[in-house]
């Protein structure tokens, strides 16, 4: 592998919306490279969506989903996003996963689609695939990447920072330029510890989300934020990062990835109950079970620090009368694994952070305050979500910017008007090595991330106040210090890089955590 790598588009993450940006722009004719962070595509948060993609109800509209979904973010969101997302959101859905993939979604009795219902929405109107909807849109996307003559998919592969005209540039005549652009990125290939110069016309990030800055979540273990920390260190705007959702039912049980019990359970009837057994939900709002995912997700910790206990029970063996192994037939499995037979006892969960509603900045086409530069899913904030997510909207968000980057670069591509020249292409200098000393110490780099993790989730989890997240932003700031320093004398390496991503990542929520001094959505301040 040469040390400079060159493509028309070069996509950094490999879920939903990296596979849908790539497949769209692949499609057009450009030479595209897929990059994924772990050994395998589908190692992020896709694959291990349960509940489903929001689709479009019987006698349903835009206006009605639109409606349910500024309701659930607290009349935080965009409203020209969301209104995008319920007109197109469907067609699209229907063009590229129903006719072009035609993904396995469950289907009823006489084959129409089988729409379920979850927390938030006023009627049933989600396409699910039992409780592994994530993995049948990975299967049907990963075999249209892999027969796809366009797409270089790379594995194994961690991007370091992105490359900028005003920070890599030595050109001054370009250095002097306004406009920063984005012309692809320092990559380090994980197997052999070397940092190859990709350099793209334009760029995507879509590495997905930030749960594993937390203690407890329900992400894979490549969402760190890594997308975040570049796109901030490069100078692009972000927006509403104090918004993290927790979700309320994570299988209780020890390991480094909590088990989501989907929504979509109590969408089927389960209902949460205290260690008293009696159903506690309708004392915090009327909506009960199934109310937005904040109120749920605080509600539980009050009834947790009300027992004394360190969970509640979600009780499904009373409430669905369905076949539970066909219906979740992966959380039957998992539940038996742990000891819980869920058909016959109440299985013990507790919150877990899982969704990040914040992110990079983008348009309703996905780009970035940066020129080259789009970003998609989880790591972007297209301002549809809020202050708390509607269930069920993030895959959908994800496929319709993802095929949204795709249309907007090749269009760009094919006017030919926006193409990197020569002498910008070669104004960057390759990777130049920071630090050569061998000192990556692997119990440094474990505390380091035990006091990312214990600080987030106590300081800047569930419940903050002024005092919390002051003391975590003294706490990350000093950290951030030295894992700099660190980083400048120490040979690159993949942990290295993941832990100075996640520590960026945590120090810049935080901060936006502490300026935020009204209590909304995801955002809750107890001394609001």
């Amino acid at each position: 592998m040469t040390d400079t790598i060159a493509t028309d588009v070069l996509v950094i993450g490999s879920g939903i919306a990296g596979c849908v940006a790539a497949l769209t722009l692949a499609e057009s004719g450009l030479d595209v490279i897929l990059l994924s962070a772990g050994a395998q595509m589908d190692d992020g948060n896709t694959a291990l969506a349960q509940g489903g993609i929001v689709y479009q109800g019987v006698d349903d509209t835009p206006e009605e989903m639109a409606r349910d979904i500024f309701t659930a973010g607290g009349e935080v969101n965009y409203p020209r996003a969301v209104r995008h997302l319920c007109r197109k959101g469907p067609e699209i859905l229907r063009a590229v996963f129903l006719e072009k993939l035609a993904l396995p979604f469950a289907r009823a009795e006489h084959g129409e689609y089988d729409l379920t219902r979850e927390g938030g929405h006023a009627r049933p109107r989600i396409l699910y695939s039992a409780d592994f909807t994530g993995r049948v849109i990975m299967d049907g996307l990963l075999k249209a990447v892999g027969q796809s003559p366009n797409i270089r998919v790379m594995t194994g592969m961690t991007a370091i920072d992105l490359l900028t005209t005003h920070h890599h540039s030595t050109a001054l005549e370009i250095r002097y330029q306004i406009t920063n652009q984005c012309v692809g990125a320092y990559v380090l290939e994980n197997s052999t510890g070397e940092v190859r110069r990709f350099l793209a016309d334009y760029t995507v990030l879509a590495t997905g989300g930030v749960g594993q800055i937390y203690l407890n979540t329900t992400n894979s273990q490549a969402s760190l934020g890594s997308g975040l920390a570049m796109a901030y260190r490069a100078g692009a705007v972000l927006r509403n990062l104090e918004y993290v959702q927790f979700h309320p039912t994570a299988l209780f049980h020890r390991g480094p990835r909590k088990f989501l019990i989907s929504e979509a359970v109590r969408g089927e009837g389960a209902k949460l109950i205290n260690h008293n057994g009696r159903a506690f939900l309708a004392d915090y709002d009327p909506r009960a079970d199934l109310a937005p995912r904040d109120i749920v997700t605080r509600a539980i910790v009050d009834e947790m620090l009300k027992t004394g206990e360190d969970f509640v029970f979600l009780d499904v063996a009373d409430h669905v009368h369905q076949d539970l192994a066909k219906r979740f037939p992966t959380i039957h499995q998992k539940c038996l694994e742990c000891g819980v037979n869920m058909t016959k006892e109440p299985i013990p969960v507790v919150p877990a952070a899982h969704y990040f509603c914040g992110g990079i900045l983008v348009d309703l086409r996905g780009r970035t305050t940066i020129e080259r530069l789009y970003a998609g899913g989880e790591c972007a904030c297209t301002g549809v979500h809020g202050a708390n997510r509607l269930a069920s909207t993030s895959l959908l968000e994800g496929l319709v910017w993802g095929h949204a980057i795709g249309q907007d670069i090749a269009a760009r591509i094919r006017r030919g008007t926006h193409l990197l020249s020569r002498k910008l292409k070669a104004s960057i200098p390759g990777w130049k090595l920071l630090g050569d000393r061998h000192n990556e110490d692997p119990v440094l780099i474990s505390q380091d991330w035990a006091t990312i993790k214990h600080t987030m989730w106590n300081y800047v989890g569930i419940k903050r106040t002024t005092p919390r997240l002051r003391r975590a932003f003294d706490d990350l700031r000093d950290l951030d210090k030295r894992l700099h320093s660190f980083y400048k004398e120490t040979l690159i390496s993949k942990p290295l890089v993941d832990l100075f991503h996640g520590c960026l990542t945590a120090y810049i929520i935080t901060t936006a955590a502490l300026r935020n001094t009204q209590s909304k959505g995801c955002h809750f301040r107890v001394d609001a």
